[in-house]
């Protein structure tokens, strides 16, 4: 059984299909996702569904480019994760691709969540795009090896899987890696160790082939765990048994629950 470490189920798109969605996440394998929270105006939707349903986690957190909406402190992260579905602090990060100017504001943010997180002795669930050398910087500087994490939705190089996985962070791989011009992503896949590796599906977005382009949803994680495994040259039900296992461990979660 594979899980999907990383999924927006709470987003308009998936509006009355829960049901649907964790009936097709059953039919391919997929045990268990856990739903990124991204704004602390939609987290009630994100615990609804953890709760709901047995097999659905729940992280707390705001997107590092959300300007609008209510900010998050540290009180209220805390106040929000002391719950037992919600078992990480994410996603947060640093994110220069979409903003400009100043964003002293964001780094500010994502050292809360650090915070938060330490606090409550969770994992974080780190977003980085074109950022990576400050994302690395605030996480040594914030002492976030002491909780961990994963580098969601990973598309840097190599140096970068390095940096991360030696401040004790995993590295989870999206449907990006199926896609063929990915070629970096791809070598990364085959280098990060078994025991640290995850699968996600970033839906709805990033949908793996041969979906790409279409809706995505936790069901399809598995083609992006048999692009892994190919890469890797080893079978899928290995890499199924490891990322699973990965994610149970870093998590705090009994599977058996």
């Amino acid at each position: 059984m594979l899980v999907d470490s990383h999924c927006h189920l709470d987003f308009p798109e998936f509006q009355g299909r829960e049901d649907e969605l964790v009936a097709a996440m059953q039919a391919n394998q997929v045990g268990w996702a856990l739903v990124a929270g991204v704004t602390l105006e939609r987290f009630p939707g994100v615990l609804a569904l953890a709760e709901r349903f047995p097999r659905l986690y729940a992280a707390v957190g705001v997107h590092p480019d959300t300007q609008d909406g209510q900010e998050a402190d540290e009180e209220t992260l805390l106040r929000l994760a002391d719950h037992p579905k919600v078992v990480a602090i994410g996603e947060t990060g640093l994110d220069y691709y979409r903003l400009e100017g100043d964003l002293e504001w964001q780094r500010e943010r994502f050292r809360t969540h650090i915070r938060a997180a330490r606090k409550c002795r969770k994992p974080l669930i780190i977003h980085t795009r074109e950022a990576a050398a400050d994302t690395l910087c605030i996480l040594e500087e914030e002492g976030a090896g002491e909780v961990g994490g994963v580098f969601h939705c990973f598309t840097e190089n190599r140096s970068v899987a390095e940096a991360a996985l030696a401040l004790g962070f995993h590295i989870s791989f999206s449907g990006i890696v199926t896609f063929k011009n990915a070629l970096q992503i791809k070598e990364v896949a085959t280098l990060v160790p078994l025991d640290r590796l995850l699968v996600e599906t970033d839906a709805p977005y990033l949908a793996p082939v041969p979906y790409r382009g279409k809706l995505n949803h936790p069901a399809l994680v598995r083609h992006v765990a048999e692009e892994v495994a190919k890469l890797r040259g080893i079978g899928v039900e290995e890499l199924a048994d490891a990322t699973t296992s990965n994610f149970f461990r870093l998590f705090g979660v009994d599977k058996n629950a």
